[in-house]
């Protein structure tokens, strides 16, 4: 990665060093969801990707459909069936310093047109880093388990997480909708991750290299 800081870019060496990075995230895309084998961390993953997306705000004109702005996820496997999402499954924003998270209460003063003296409450949770995915129910039943792809278009995955305990086939109780979509994440607890690594070394079986990966696999 270059080291000269993006507003000290031009056109070309910013154009250049996009085009750089979105290969780059593509192949790390890839790697991750596809073949469950990342080659870096995730902070090195969204290091880049912050460095692309301050490209794209500095030089809106270089921005494509194949930017790391407008790409969600990674590409399909053609292990499984494909499966279109009716609403796209999107994915959350990173903030890594004080400024950041400046910025982005600035964006949604800016959208909800509020002052700068107006309070806003915000709400923060843990984010579990695990595989996402859609259940689909009709008439109470799970029809359709789909993992979020490259956000349009996902992998069936049905199958493999009807074996997992804790997904109702069945909803209880009444008053469900007819059709009803429930989004999350597959993931496993560092315990249990820790646990299957220790035994699968020792007994010279693949080990994974994160929590996330090992939910996936």
């Amino acid at each position: 990665m270059t080291d000269t800081p993006v507003d000290q870019l031009d056109l070309a060496a910013a154009e250049a060093e996009l085009a750089r990075l979105t290969a780059e995230l593509a192949r790390h895309d890839a790697l991750y969801h596809a073949e469950d084998a990342p080659e870096i961390s995730d902070a090195d993953y969204d290091a880049l990707k912050r460095r692309a997306l301050e490209i794209e705000d500095r030089f809106p004109d270089l921005t494509t459909a194949a930017s790391p702005s407008q790409v969600v996820g990674g590409p399909v496997s053609s292990q499984f069936a494909e499966v279109r999402h009716g609403v796209p499954m999107l994915s959350l924003d990173n903030a890594f310093s004080p400024e950041e998270v400046t910025d982005f209460d600035a964006r949604i003063r800016r959208f909800l047109k509020l002052p700068a003296d107006e309070h806003i409450a915000f709400v923060a949770e843990p984010k579990i880093d695990g595989l996402s995915a859609s259940l689909r129910y009709e008439h109470g039943k799970l029809v359709r388990g789909a993992t979020r792809g490259d956000g349009r278009t996902g992998e069936d995955v049905t199958a493999n997480l009807r074996t997992l305990a804790d997904i109702p086939h069945t909803l209880t109780g009444t008053g469900w909708p007819e059709v009803i979509e429930v989004r999350g994440e597959v993931y496993a607890p560092n315990a249990e991750f820790d646990a299957f690594n220790t035994a699968a070394e020792a007994e010279g079986r693949r080990t994974y290299a994160n929590p996330r990966n090992f939910a996936a696999g």
